[in-house]
């Protein structure tokens, strides 16, 4: 840990209705718990802004539509506000840092989150690399992709998100319950498959429900279909149920109706919806992609399957509902790894780490620009 209280700039270009919103808020407010003072700072209007002020957390709206405007607000904030060192968690953030140390004008740390499987092209992803004073991955697969497309290893720290048990295991009221089993309506005995994600391969798990025989209700929670999914809800036997549920702040009611949760996604950093079923003791099923695996060993802590393989994932389906005994033992066994292995206090002190090493390298450095 440092060895005394930091002033933290989280900023982030994102903030609206997806897990990274809430890993950067459960970060922040864990930090300024540990003592730190945390500002956050992003587009005004967003979710973000509001749980960080609901939080007590300082939001700071700054300008993201233009590169040059958004970095002269970051520097003036930075200045203004004796900052020790930055994260950013989005591109246009961390271009803009970048644009910054190039030109001289930053001589704080900052530090690059990277949550998802990288896609940036490689001559950006280095130069960026080169520049920021560490890059935290999310995963062991995220960090693994990077290296792929020439990151800089040296600079590389994997910490896992992890999760707010605090906020997973406050029990949600009747009236949330209500109208969650509302927005699903009648089920007719079915168990409840839920999915809660932004548009992330739904297409295949919906394709699958044709070639399994067992009747379930698919709960696609925190997604508008679109002409795809509405088609394959429409072509669908009559024993299966689809609900789509538009996004939800309070998507934790879902869960308490399911009776396993999936996520066909394959470009998961580390899933903040699997952390949060997991936690609650609900089996999960995943695709093996991204990192799903760093999180998920199949048969024991839940079940992967090969992405974009209906038929996989009818048959993965039917093994979970199928056989009582093997779901809850893979219910439990996630359980417990979610809560020993992904807190948030093992993440913010690896975090602290991280920024301590950020810290000290700009201290050897002398402020000087490196590339």
């Amino acid at each position: 840990m440092p060895p005394q209280p930091l002033t933290i700039l989280q900023l982030t270009h994102a903030g609206d209705g997806a897990g990274s919103t809430q890993s950067i808020l459960s970060l922040s407010v864990h930090l300024a718990r540990r003592g730190h003072r945390v500002l956050v700072g992003g587009r005004p209007g967003t979710l973000l802004e509001r749980l960080a002020m609901q939080a007590k957390l300082e939001f700071v709206p700054l300008p993201f539509n233009r590169r040059g405007s958004l970095a002269a607000a970051i520097e003036d904030l930075i200045a203004r506000r004796s900052v020790d060192v930055v994260n950013s968690h989005d591109t246009r953030d961390r271009r803009a840092l970048t644009w910054l140390r190039w030109r001289g004008r930053l001589a704080q740390p900052f530090v690059v989150t990277r949550r998802t499987m990288p896609l940036t092209l490689p001559p950006e992803l280095v130069a960026i690399g080169l520049t920021a004073d560490r890059t935290i991955a999310v995963s062991g697969a995220v960090a693994d992709a990077l290296r792929r497309r020439l990151h800089p290893g040296g600079r590389l720290r994997v910490v896992p998100n992890g999760i707010d048990l605090e906020r997973v295991d406050a029990e949600p009221s009747e009236a949330e319950v209500a109208a969650a089993r509302a927005a699903l309506g009648p089920l007719d005995g079915r168990p409840v498959v839920v999915v809660v994600a932004r548009r992330k391969d739904q297409h295949i798990l919906l394709a699958a429900l044709p070639i399994l025989r067992r009747p379930v209700a698919v709960a696609c929670v925190g997604i508008e279909p679109d002409r795809e999914l509405i088609a394959l809800r429409d072509a669908l036997p009559g024993r299966h149920k689809v609900a789509f549920v538009s996004f939800t702040e309070r998507p934790l009611p879902f869960y308490r109706l399911a009776a396993l949760a999936a996520l066909p996604s394959r470009i998961e950093g580390l899933s903040q919806a699997l952390l949060e079923a997991m936690a609650l003791g609900l089996p999960v099923v995943a695709s093996e992609a991204g990192g799903n695996p760093d999180l998920v060993t199949s048969g024991e802590t839940g079940l992967l399957v090969p992405p974009l393989d209906p038929r996989a994932w009818a048959v993965a389906l039917d093994r979970v509902l199928g056989d009582g005994a093997f779901r809850s033992r893979i219910g439990r066994a996630g359980r417990d790894l979610v809560r020993s292995d992904f807190t948030l206090e093992r993440t913010a002190e690896r975090t602290e780490a991280v920024y301590g090493e950020a810290i000290e390298r700009r201290r050897l450095l002398g402020g000087r620009r490196s590339r």
